[in-house]
């Protein structure tokens, strides 16, 4: 259960030695771990007890990277301007001072909204139009535009809106008639019934205080995100994966999120990417970066929905983009050397977000390939 199965170009088999040398002396440690370079494949591997190769799991807010390439084919398209007002869109959204927010406000954690008020309880997340109604009529919880704040979940549910005002389809149409289903990608939002079989649970985090740390007493996360009510688990409750929020429930493995991200920014199978050079980087241009105020983090910075390198997190270079997950997962790309990386794992260490060495091992193979 030790062993590293599936394939790496022998070139690089030494930067996989860490992950080795983990699961040697880590019986459960469980991971999926997959990149492209131009398209093609050059590692595609797995090993421990709970994730074979064909296993799916949930893995967090690595599911954000279909909102970012979902809005990527709408600016590609002109159906969305970054830099319109969202009201244009959606009226409602107008209320209680936030007509002039605009899109890319939205998008990049600007808009004040980490939760609506009253709070968006679990089942009105899980559906495609209630914790939007919630957020349109809120105020923001600050000035659009005077900082950012990660909205984690509510981003999902404002995209879903958007891209429904914008289009009359929601994001999750979107993604599956326009990316997934014709580019062939094993990462879903709404777990069919017959990949449930696929499916491997989340496990609790490995390591660390029981309890947690101390919360950073600046840091507003405890009290702005949270979801009053019956508590959902995203990972492994039916109701979260079979909806598939976009900002946190997606469902598929390290193959299939290294492939969409491949297919949409650099390209596979011979064929051009779904997005042009100048849209992705449109998308993975930097919005923010500095301090988060809902996370209470220094080091935080966002694109379009995605994450950017920063010095906590250096999975690539300047160009680079994607978005981690909570229980340790990753999904990124660098277009500048056209490498798509992802990395799932059943548990992951602690404290959470991305594994430091899937971070490691995405920018080594960037500079390896680069």
């Amino acid at each position: 259960m030790t062993t590293l199965h599936g394939h790496v170009d022998e070139g690089l088999r030494p930067l996989l030695a860490e992950l080795e040398q983990a699961l040697a002396t880590d019986p459960d440690l469980s991971f999926q771990v997959a990149a492209l370079h131009h398209g093609r494949p050059v590692l595609d591997a797995w090993g421990g007890p709970h994730l074979g190769e064909h296993s799916v799991n949930v893995p967090y807010s690595v599911t954000k990277n279909t909102i970012g390439l979902v809005v990527g084919l709408l600016v590609q398209r002109g159906e969305l301007d970054l830099d319109r007002s969202v009201a244009d869109y959606w009226p409602e959204f107008a209320a209680r001072g936030k007509g002039s927010i605009t899109v890319r406000q939205l998008l990049s954690h600007q808009a004040g909204l980490p939760q609506s008020e009253p709070p968006a309880t679990a089942a009105d997340l899980l559906d495609h139009h209630r914790a939007a109604e919630l957020l349109a009529a809120s105020r923001p919880l600050w000035a659009p535009g005077s900082g950012f704040g990660y909205h984690a979940l509510t981003i999902g549910s404002l995209a879903d809106e958007l891209v429904f005002r914008a289009t009359g389809r929601t994001l999750h149409e979107v993604y599956e008639q326009e990316i997934r289903e014709p580019l062939g990608i094993d990462f879903f939002l709404g777990l069919p019934a017959d990949q449930e079989h696929r499916l491997s649970a989340v496990l609790p985090v490995l390591g660390g205080p029981v309890g947690g740390p101390a919360p950073d007493p600046t840091s507003w996360v405890g009290q702005v995100m949270r979801v009053p009510g019956e508590q959902v688990d995203l990972a492994n409750d039916p109701r979260s994966y079979r909806y598939g929020h976009p900002a946190a429930s997606g469902t598929g493995s390290a193959r299939g999120l290294a492939r969409l991200l491949a297919a949409t920014v650099t390209g596979v199978d011979g064929a051009a990417p779904l997005l042009d050079a100048e849209t992705v980087r449109i998308i993975g241009q930097q919005q923010v970066r500095g301090y988060d105020q809902v996370l209470g983090q220094e080091s935080r910075a966002h694109a379009i929905v995605f994450q950017k390198p920063t010095s906590a997190m250096p999975f690539g270079g300047p160009w680079s983009f994607g978005h981690d997950g909570a229980r340790g997962a990753l999904a990124v790309v660098d277009p500048s050397v056209g490498l798509a990386f992802a990395y799932t794992v059943a548990r992951g260490p602690w404290p959470g977000g991305a594994d430091a060495r899937a971070v490691r091992l995405a920018a080594a193979l960037g500079r390896s390939l680069g």
